[in-house]
């Protein structure tokens, strides 16, 4: 150019170095671009205007996200934005590379942005070159840090061998990745090979079990602690000129073998092979070298967990009996699922004890037997260790033939004298347990229980109804070794499936023992499959992803271990065992009232509650609840006897007949009375005519019995009483008060 010869204009200059113009409004949404950049982007090589959506369709998607995001970048530190973009054709296939330095700013007032910038071509690096190991933004550090971020949280978050490896195997290093991986470990005095990545299924034979003192860069690396980069085969085979051949044949061109180091002992070495040659600066190394330092730790963590599982997998497994031998006319199944303390094995227990002699057996020669579960406090080890004790010393008590009561007595004496024995033992580390005990006949169905503290037992009759059978129960083991057990007798009839729990399968999820019964109750009634999938729904419900569907009102939602055992009785098909079309339609309740004991009698009116959960009227289970009260009342108050109650349901829906039967042992027959209108009792047996169907009182050989009933398909309150027993003169003290 001569002196004083005009400037040439910003365009021809831009023309000249092939460099384009663009202008963005996000307000309209309309990108301006001249010549240049039209033909860059592939298009007619003319100032145009374009919709977002034009330009967006000639850019890689993920440029054009990263554009996005350097904009507000740009703007928000007062800077430049430079991004580098992959522009394509019609078919989505890359024409060229291209880079843009732009200029953005904010409106306010629009919400929008105006960015005008530069677009020019470049070359793309080829891999291992410096080019390519220099992003295009010039930022290399900045993208050693990301990438080195990404894979601590990826590996981090790895929580087996295999998923290290995995992840492992996934890593793009900035501008140098590596085709082939290899992770080796060492056992007693040789290499093992722990996973490899880019190798075709034995090609580690070689490698596999060498000794450490071969002249292998691995066995180097494990034995001095010192990293090895090859950058060439040359140097490969120069240093280690016996096993270059092993390695030859996988036309590799630079190799890093770092070692795998955790609190100063080198448990591996790491293995990066490539098939470009790289130079191995020391930007290199330090990533190589952080990341190994990453999979080591990674590795480590994954080593003990996977020891940690191991060991408690067999633990559980020690502790955790089968079932036994078939029992004829009985079933059982059970599950256990250890859920709190991050631990796999915690303090629940179940156990099935053949108990000694006793004069009913069955056909096979199998006799009695006991079901057993249990919970001791706490989720860590001292629990699962004072777990297997007390189970070991319930099967011994249980071997001797003891009843169900001795059973649990001896047993509380024994953990009291573990726990609290020692005059040195630790307050906070004082233990006890819980433990429901079921001693059964399988010929007749008799379940004599003895409870410690635990949650009752559940029946689901064979119609589906679900019924909670409230039984005696004394302290928890080990908090008074001189506690006693009352015992509990029901019979489990024919079709029908009693449930015991610990408390994990009420509880899990953030719920209370009211909602967390509710729960449990629903899918007792709803489930038509056999006993094991039974067992498999209970645990699905409160442990498996259905579960967060039915969150209880607790914040906490506490998680705890999981222990299930069920027992069904054949008979008649009940919806536990093969599919059925029709259900019996027989449901019962029977429940012992002592004298001593009239808190029971709140416990009949709610068993009798959940009998009649279905039934039509709520006015007639309104009405048989309060002549239950009446008539269990009566019997306490005017005898000195303890009542029996048998509540039954008979016939099909909408036409059942509710029938409530109330024995005592005294001979004493009850009649009608005419209270004042001041009187607070003598209204009994008129409100039985007034509300039953029907009523009557039946004398016994020793006692009596005082029933009536409601018919469903009446739906009416009262019709007035049609048994003429209860017209029977007899002492005035023992009539319904």
């Amino acid at each position: 150019m001569r002196t004083g010869e005009p400037l040439p204009t910003v365009g021809e200059v831009l023309a000249a170095l092939a460099t384009g113009l663009w202008h963005w409004n996000t307000a309209t949404g309309l990108v301006t671009v001249d010549a240049e950049a039209a033909r860059l982007l592939g298009l007619p090589p003319e100032q145009a205007t374009l919709s977002q959506a034009q330009v967006r369709s000639r850019l890689h998607p993920v440029d054009w996200n990263e554009i996005s995001g350097v904009i507000q970048l740009a703007v928000a530190e007062g800077t430049l934005g430079e991004a580098r973009v992959r522009i394509m054709d019609e078919r989505g296939r890359v024409i060229r590379v291209g880079r843009s330095r732009f200029h953005a700013s904010f409106d306010r007032e629009k919400r929008s942005y105006e960015v005008t910038g530069s677009l020019q071509e470049v070359t793309e690096p080829t891999p291992g070159t410096p080019a390519g190991r220099t992003a295009v933004t010039g930022d290399w550090r900045r993208s050693r840090e990301a990438f080195l971020l990404d894979a601590g949280r990826a590996l981090a978050e790895a929580r087996s061998t295999e998923e290290v490896l995995r992840v492992a195997a996934g890593l793009s290093m900035p501008g140098f990745s590596p085709d082939g991986l290899a992770v080796f470990g060492v056992t007693g005095d040789r290499l093992t090979i722990i996973g490899h990545h880019g190798h075709q299924p034995g090609d580690e034979s070689p490698f596999s079990h060498m000794a450490l003192d071969t002249d292998y860069p691995a066995a180097e690396v494990v034995r001095t602690g010192r990293a090895v980069y090859l950058s060439t085969p040359e140097q490969y085979k120069d240093r280690y000129p016996l096993t270059w051949p092993l390695a030859a044949h996988f036309n590799r061109q630079s190799w890093a073998f770092l070692p795998l180091t955790v609190a100063g002992r080198t448990m591996g070495a790491w293995m990066a092979a490539f098939t470009y040659p790289v130079a191995f600066t020391p930007d290199e190394r330090s990533v190589l070298t952080t990341v190994a330092r990453m999979l080591a730790q990674a590795l480590s963590r994954a080593e003990a967990a996977e020891s940690a599982r191991e060991l408690t997998d067999g633990l559980q497994r020690s502790m955790l009996p089968r079932l036994g031998p078939e029992i004829p006319g009985m079933r059982v199944a059970a599950r256990y699922v250890p859920t709190g303390g991050g631990l796999q094995v915690g303090g629940d227990w179940y156990d099935m004890i053949p108990l000694p002699g006793g004069t009913s057996r069955t056909k096979s020669g199998q006799g009695r037997f006991a079901l057993v579960i249990g919970d001791v406090q706490g989720h860590d080890v001292r629990a699962a260790g004072l777990m297997g004790q007390l189970r070991i010393a319930l099967r011994a008590y249980a071997s001797e033939g003891h009843r169900p009561d001795a059973v649990l007595s001896r047993a509380s004496r024994f953990l009291h004298g573990m726990t609290f024995g020692s005059v040195d033992e630790d307050p906070s580390d004082l233990r006890f347990a819980t433990c429901l005990y079921v001693e059964v006949d399988p010929a007749t169905g008799l379940l004599d229980i003895a409870r410690a503290g635990h949650p009752d037992p559940a029946i689901r009759m064979t119609d589906g109804t679900v019924l909670s059978r409230p039984t005696a129960g004394g302290l928890p083991l080990g908090i008074d070794p001189d506690a006693d057990y009352p015992t509990t007798r029901i019979t489990l009839e024919p079709g029908e499936t009693m449930l015991i729990c610990t408390d994990g399968l009420i509880e899990t999820g953030g719920h209370d023992l009211e909602t967390g019964w509710k729960r449990i109750r629903a899918i007792l009634e709803d489930h038509d499959g056999d006993l094991e999938a039974l067992a498999d729904a209970l645990v699905q419900a409160v442990h498996g992803p259905s579960s967060h569907h039915t969150t209880g009102p607790l914040a906490d939602r506490r998680e705890d271990d999981i222990a299930v055992l069920l027992l069904h009785r054949e008979g008649e098909g009940c919806g536990c065992g093969d599919p059925i079309t029709v259900r019996p339609t027989i449901r019962r309740t029977m429940l012992t009232v002592a004298q001593d004991e009239p808190e029971r009698v709140a416990v009949a009116r709610q068993q009798l509650r959940e009998l009649l959960h279905d039934w039509a009227s709520e006015d007639q289970v309104d009405s048989a609840v309060l002549l239950l009260s009446e008539t269990l009342t009566n019997v306490l108050v005017h005898t000195d006897a303890d009542a029996l109650l048998l509540a039954e349901v008979r016939g099909a829906s909408g036409d059942r007949r509710i029938r409530v039967e109330v024995t005592d042992t005294s001979d004493d027959l009850p009649h009608k009375r005419r209270p004042g209108e001041l009187a607070s009792s003598g209204r009994g047996l008129m409100l039985i005519e007034l509300l039953a169907q029907a009523w009557g009182v039946d004398p016994r050989g020793e006692g009596k019995s005082i029933w009536f009933e409601l018919y469903e398909a009446d739906g009416a309150v009262g019709s007035g009483g049609s048994g003429g027993s209860g017209d029977s003169e007899g002492s005035e003290g023992s009539g319904p008060a």
